[in-house]
C-alpha cells in the first residue's frame, strides 16, 4: 500500500503561491500525481481563474489562529467521494475507497447486506440509507494498522474527525 503525502493546509495557494489569510476561503483537493494522491490547496482567485485538474475538492475556510476548529466535511461529501472512487482499479483507490465505506457504514449511511466472491476478489455488497440499490465494495483485507493509519490519513486530508 502507497503512503500519500498528508499535509495540513500552510495558507499558500499551490498554483500561485500566494498567501491564504486566516478566514479567507479556499479550495482543498485531492490531485493525483505519479507519487499517488495528495492534497492541495488553491485560493478562490486562482481556483476559479485556472480551473486547476483535480481528482476531487472540497471547499473551506482557512482557520483562525485560535479559534475552534469547525468540521466541514459532511456526510454528502464523504458519499460524494465514495461514488467517486467506485471504477477505481489503482490499489491505493480502492483501498480509499473501503476504508471511507467503513466510515460511511459506521455513520449509517451505508448498511452491510452481504458478500461475494468474483475472480478471487472478496466484494462486500452494501446499501445506501434510504435506497433500495446495492453498491459493491472490494474488500482489500487490510490489516487493523492498516485501516487506521488510512482512516487517520483520510481525516488529515479532509480536516475531519473520522
Amino acid at each position: 500500500m502507497a503512503d500519500w503525502e498528508i499535509n495540513r493546509p500552510l495558507g499558500q495557494c499551490s498554483g500561485s503561491g500566494k498567501k491564504i489569510e486566516s478566514g479567507e476561503d479556499y479550495y482543498g483537493a485531492l490531485v493525483e500525481t505519479e507519487q499517488g494522491l495528495q492534497r492541495r490547496d488553491f485560493s478562490g482567485e486562482y481556483w476559479e481563474r485556472e480551473k486547476p485538474p483535480v481528482f476531487c475538492f472540497w471547499k473551506t475556510k482557512l482557520a483562525v489562529p485560535n479559534e475552534k476548529r469547525q468540521l466541514f466535511v459532511s456526510d454528502d461529501m464523504l458519499m460524494a467521494f465514495f461514488e467517486r472512487l467506485a471504477n477505481e482499479t489503482e490499489a491505493e483507490k480502492v483501498s480509499f475507497r473501503f476504508v471511507l465505506a467503513l466510515v460511511l457504514m459506521r455513520k449509517r449511511r451505508l448498511k452491510y447486506d452481504s458478500t461475494k466472491t468474483d475472480a478471487d476478489r472478496e466484494i462486500w455488497c452494501l446499501r445506501v440509507a434510504g435506497d433500495r440499490d446495492l453498491v459493491e465494495v472490494v474488500n482489500p483485507h487490510l490489516d487493523e494498522d492498516q485501516i487506521e493509519t488510512l482512516t487517520s490519513q483520510i481525516g488529515q486530508i479532509l480536516q475531519a474527525d473520522l
